[in-house]
């Protein structure tokens, strides 16, 4: 493996990010003076696919990333080709992703008792229906596309298929697409529907291809989707310089959350050499409205929070969350090894030393708030939550 060089002399990080609105706080620690006033600076490196940003994190190419919140757990257990070793000091946002289905889809679901709101069971229900439909008529499976099958995009989409009895894999397929590349895909009916972060689903809605059926906010209420992603040999070597990333990027989610700078935050997003969307798009997920085409749903609880309610703090019992996850669709096996593994990818301690007495700490360590279905998850007992499900793995070999 190609050796990591250190900082330069003048403390600049090489940082990667997929054009996606939760990774505006790397984007704005860097853009505006958060990094500068740390005493280092941020190179941003924009790449299209979360594979392409894993490999060069592996060969070194990049110090840091905002990245899949599951994938950096995938790393610590070595599924993935080149593992490196990462490390997360922190969470860059939660509750950012929509499930849409092109409007064709839309307007089957209807017939099934779809009734255009966001409730994630009635959709889920609708879905389940057509499915059935489709299956009895001897239609082709729909696809639908995540865009990593190691995402929290990926475990969102099965959890809410399967909550309907709908075997993921198997009575629909899944596809793996970039997350810029989904909209694209939608208009030429290449996918029937996808899960993926802001601001591709309110592009296809505003664009009129798609239909956002139910949000990640919906489905795990202030559920994480990306971290901080550090190469653990960077961590170790160079503790300052990663203690002045992590103040950085704090900063800058918390300007990020403030509603006073949703305008000036959409201009710079929709640079082309960052996420690349008109304004008015970006600002449409900024104000925490899932989009429809009428531009017409109102504000969204908790929908694509930066920093509010603690969300940049790095929880264990996420990580386990997404953990049994990998487990229940057949990614990884269920060892006392393992989730030891998994858990030590999150490192709450690196940001609580950064911030000090300002780190924003959840009290105690509540396990992840019960997701829409209502089933709680207990990180001591994942055998045992994982049981409790009618459809895994065994039910898609």
């Amino acid at each position: 493996m190609i050796p990591l060089e250190p900082p330069s002399a003048s403390g600049v990080l090489r940082a990667g990010f997929i054009p996606l609105l939760d990774a505006a706080p790397l984007i704005v620690a860097s853009e505006l003076p958060f990094a500068k006033d740390e005493g280092i600076g941020i190179e941003l490196m924009r790449e299209t696919s979360w594979a392409t940003l894993r490999d060069r994190l592996a060969v070194g190419h990049l110090d840091a990333a905002h990245i899949l919140a599951p994938l950096a757990i995938a790393d610590s257990l070595r599924l993935t080709p080149l593992p490196v070793g990462l490390v997360v000091p922190m969470t860059l946002g939660t509750a950012g992703n929509t499930i849409t289905v092109s409007r064709a889809i839309q307007t089957e679901l209807a017939r099934h008792g779809a009734d255009g709101t966001l409730d994630p069971q009635r959709g889920a229900r609708a879905f389940a229906s057509l499915v059935a439909e489709r299956r009895g008529a001897g239609r082709e499976p729909l696809t639908l596309a995540i865009v990593h099958a190691c995402s929290a995009h990926h475990y969102q989409l099965a959890y809410w298929l399967g909550s309907a009895g709908v075997r993921p894999g198997v009575d629909v397929d899944l596809v793996v697409i970039p997350p810029s590349l989904m909209t694209a895909a939608l208009e030429s009916a290449r996918i029937d529907g996808f899960c993926v972060g802001e601001p591709w689903g309110s592009a296809a809605a505003l664009g009129g291809s798609g239909h956002v059926v139910t949000t990640s906010a919906q489905i795990w209420h202030r559920g994480p989707d990306k971290v901080l992603g550090v190469r653990r040999a960077f961590a170790v070597r160079s503790p300052e310089a990663t203690a002045a990333l992590i103040r950085a990027v704090y900063r800058a989610a918390c300007w990020c959350e403030d509603a006073a700078n949703q305008d000036a935050l959409a201009t710079l997003l929709s640079r082309p050499d960052l996420i690349g969307q008109p304004v008015e798009v970006i600002r449409q997920a900024l104000a925490r409205r899932s989009a429809d085409a009428s531009n017409s749903r109102a504000r969204e609880n908790g929908f694509l929070s930066f920093a509010a309610n603690g969300a940049t703090y790095p929880r264990r019992d996420h990580a386990a969350w997404f953990f049994a996850q990998m487990v229940r669709w057949g990614q990884v096996q269920l060892t006392a090894a393992n989730i030891d593994t998994a858990l030590s990818t999150y490192a709450p301690g690196l940001f609580e030393t950064a911030l000090g007495t300002s780190a924003p700490i959840p009290p105690g360590t509540p396990s992840p708030e019960m997701l829409f279905d209502g089933t709680p998850f207990d990180p001591a007992r994942i055998a045992e939550y994982i049981s409790g499900f009618t459809i895994r793995a065994r039910d898609i070999a």
